[in-house]
């Protein structure tokens, strides 16, 4: 293991305009988006080995905050937060197998912060079968599903990456004012890049609000009273041997990703996620996670969105034309460049008032979308927290301070997350439908059955 830190230092600590983005849209609505990342180990774990590995979590894209510009209209700038901000959170004690995954939503409950942390948090739980389960919880301002991935390997691997980023500025007169005159100094060395596409970001605004007007229209709680509680958005995990799996995507002319696609858009279906395309067809909206991030790569989100509708009513026997689509879209999305990237340069002078309703624009305004990301096959040492293979690993996406007039006027919420590891299949599914029971028995229930449409089987946790 490497005791000394490798230095790498940025050319610049601020935040690209697509993670300034990211963070001021939590903060305007109020709801902060997590990654979570659960193992399970049904051996005797190596606690020595964790105590390493979390104090390895806090070096490189994991060693660092937020720190907000003392100005309205300046960029972000990346601190740094090197080592975790507190002791392995280890349970004292030890609960039943069957609330492993309450558990594990109790763990996404808790506190996570970019900009004041603790940005990140390792806990453990014993359980009463002999087994360990491990959660790892993690702001999306900080990275995304790639960027876990690389900080979860690289502590493996006992590697302690220092980027080089500057302590916090300070808080006295003379450090906000110092602060001050470096960001306005900053914001000035950008204007030109502002004027250059301040014209042509109006013009897609004005079009892209035209595609929301005729979106569906925004659906209201039934229960008054109760709109501004906070709900409990459900989240179950399954996982489905490998063979199993690709022998059935190949039986019917797809890959592990089509078929991925058409269980996300079976499911979708089932809540009530189709979008009419005529008299007698419909389609499910599939946002897909496009993976940019290069070596050497400090931007917390390092992706681009494709979209893609996949017809729900043929996939259950036909994969091919759900593989041709995505591969499609993923084409057009490395060919073409998003055009809204050309907002920009013109995040840090949005409204805060403005910002939720621009992360719409973002991603294409598509009706009652299915989030569907395939993480592929996963290097096997990030299912080594502590040296051994975990017999299980699976990834989320999960939500704190989720306000219920919202999900219910965005018509509800549906994101899945894949990966292949170990001889599974894992997905995890992340789902709420107005008016249903929303329960994790309820949401399990529907992906047992998505499963059982393609033959397919696979053990919930």
């Amino acid at each position: 293991m490497a005791d000394t830190a490798e230095n790498v230092v940025p050319m610049d600590n601020r935040l690209v305009h697509l993670d300034q983005a990211m963070f001021d849209a939590m903060r305007a609505g109020n709801r902060s988006q997590l990654m979570q990342c659960l193992w399970i180990y049904e051996h005797p774990v190596d606690l020595e080995a964790l105590e390493r590995f979390h104090e390895n979590l806090g070096y490189g894209l994991g060693g660092r905050l937020i720190e907000r510009s003392v100005l309205p209209f300046g960029r972000h700038r990346w601190v740094s937060a090197l080592g975790p901000a507190s002791d392995l959170d280890i349970e004292a004690v030890a609960r039943p197998r069957e609330e492993f995954s309450d558990w594990a939503d109790e763990q996404a409950a808790r506190p996570i912060d970019p900009e004041f942390g603790p940005g990140w948090r390792l806990s453990v739980l014993p359980m009463t079968d002999g087994s360990t389960g491990l959660s790892l919880v993690a702001s999306h301002a900080l990275g995304d599903g790639v960027a876990g991935l690389v900080t979860i390997f690289s502590a493996v691997k006992g590697e302690r990456p220092d980027l080089g980023y500057p302590a916090r500025r300070g808080a006295t007169r003379r450090a906000r004012l110092r602060a001050a005159r470096e960001d306005a100094r900053a914001t000035l060395r950008d204007l030109p890049e502002v004027r250059r596409t301040l014209s042509t970001a109006i013009k897609l605004t004005l079009r892209r609000r035209h595609d929301l007007a005729r979106s569906a229209p925004a659906r209201q709680a039934d229960d008054v009273g109760a709109a501004n509680r906070v709900v409990s958005v459900p989240a179950v995990s399954v996982f489905v041997d490998i063979d199993e799996w690709d022998a059935r995507a190949a039986s019917l002319g797809g890959n592990t990703y089509s078929l991925l696609a058409g269980v996300a858009a079976r499911l979708g279906a089932r809540m009530g996620r189709t979008v009419p395309t005529g008299p007698d067809g419909s389609t499910v909206n599939l946002l897909l996670a496009l993976s940019d991030r290069s070596f050497d790569d400090y931007r917390a989100n390092a992706m681009s969105i494709g979209n893609v509708g996949v017809d729900p009513d043929s996939v259950t026997t036909d994969l091919t034309s759900a593989r041709a689509a995505i591969r499609s879209a993923l084409q057009a999305r490395k060919d073409t460049p998003d055009e809204s990237l050309q907002f920009l340069p013109l995040i840090p002078f949005v409204p805060r008032r403005a910002m939720k309703r621009l992360s719409d624009v973002f991603v294409g305004a598509a009706d009652l979308p299915v989030s569907c990301s395939n993480m592929g096959d996963l290097e096997p040492t990030v299912g080594r927290p502590d040296g051994s293979d975990a017999e299980y690993m699976v990834m989320r996406g999960v939500d704190q301070n989720v306000i219920e007039r919202d999900i219910v006027a965005a018509g509800g919420h549906l994101v899945l997350v894949s990966g292949r590891l170990g001889g599974k299949v894992s997905i995890s599914v992340v789902g709420y439908e107005p008016g249903a029971p929303n329960t994790k028995a309820w949401l399990a229930d529907l992906v047992q059955q998505t499963l059982a449409e393609y033959d397919l089987s696979g053990q919930m946790i």
